[in-house]
């Protein structure tokens, strides 16, 4: 374990000094991230991590452990729930215990990583948080820019006319797009439309193929975890993306809001 995971606390603990002397200490929230690795860490191991973060002085109010099953960006959790459940808690109880045990911040909380989306985890994560008491992060960045997306799209006129644009964008950069994240999306490149196809869409085929509805049989979760890694095609149209969100202001703003409290807050931690 110390092999494996030593020397990369080592160099979290460089960033952070960096990070503090540049910002001041206690001015920003320190989260290590473990999750885009190729196998999930024990119990043993995290704690031994946690243990090793305390040497290095490094204040970690967050912990994104990389738990079994796929988390693939923007679409439901593939894997045993019941032991994503067990995994869930057993790293829960070795935060409180490490938090007690090496003077780690009180609020230090177990993070989700591409979090967003796992619907089928709601119902354990919630029951964990409130058996031990805890805070919770879920990282949901992800689906608030698909949503973005959904809003646009649906919007009709100028609004579907950028989704469409990024999604030929991300349909052309598809390889150099997907490789950063390939231990975090499944995507069947056989069942992604042609840009021709998608051109011809109207904006009900559009959201209806985009957003995050099982029961929907023209959803493409190819097309959504594509379109989930495409958002530097959006970044690189610059204002014109910007100004098209406030044209399609009211139809972003209803998808993003009632994704994230309706699909996200409630379940979690609302019942």
């Amino acid at each position: 374990m110390a092999g494996k995971y030593l020397l990369a606390v080592q160099e979290a603990g460089k960033v952070y000094r960096h990070v503090a002397r540049l910002k001041g200490e206690g001015k920003f929230v320190t989260e290590v991230s473990l999750d885009e690795t190729d196998t999930a860490q024990t119990p043993p191991e995290l704690l031994l991590i946690l243990a090793a973060l305390s040497d290095e002085g490094i204040p970690a109010q967050t912990i994104a452990p990389k738990f079994t099953g796929r988390f693939n960006k923007g679409v439901d959790y593939v894997g045993e729930v019941a032991r994503f459940e067990r995994e869930f808690n057993e790293d829960l109880a070795v935060i409180a215990f490490a938090v007690k045990q090496y003077r780690l911040p009180a609020n230090l909380k177990l993070s989700v990583h591409s979090g967003s989306d796992k619907f089928s985890l709601y119902a354990p994560i919630r029951r964990g948080v409130r058996r031990f008491t805890t805070g919770l992060h879920v990282k949901t960045a992800g689906t608030t820019w698909l949503e973005e997306v959904i809003g646009l799209a649906e919007a009709g006129g100028q609004g579907l006319a950028i989704a469409k644009e990024i999604y030929t964008g991300a349909l052309a950069q598809a390889e150099a797009l997907c490789a950063p994240y390939a231990t975090v999306i499944d995507i069947d490149q056989s069942k992604l439309p042609p840009a021709s196809v998608v051109q011809g869409w109207n904006a009900e085929q559009f959201v209806a193929a985009l957003r995050h509805d099982l029961k929907n049989p023209a959803f493409n979760p190819n097309l959504r975890q594509l379109l989930h890694v495409g958002y530097k095609v959006a970044a690189k149209m610059g204002e014109r993306y910007l100004e098209s969100l406030e044209v399609c202001k009211a139809s972003v703003s209803r998808n993003v809001t009632e994704n994230l409290y309706e699909r996200h807050i409630k379940p979690l931690f609302l019942d």
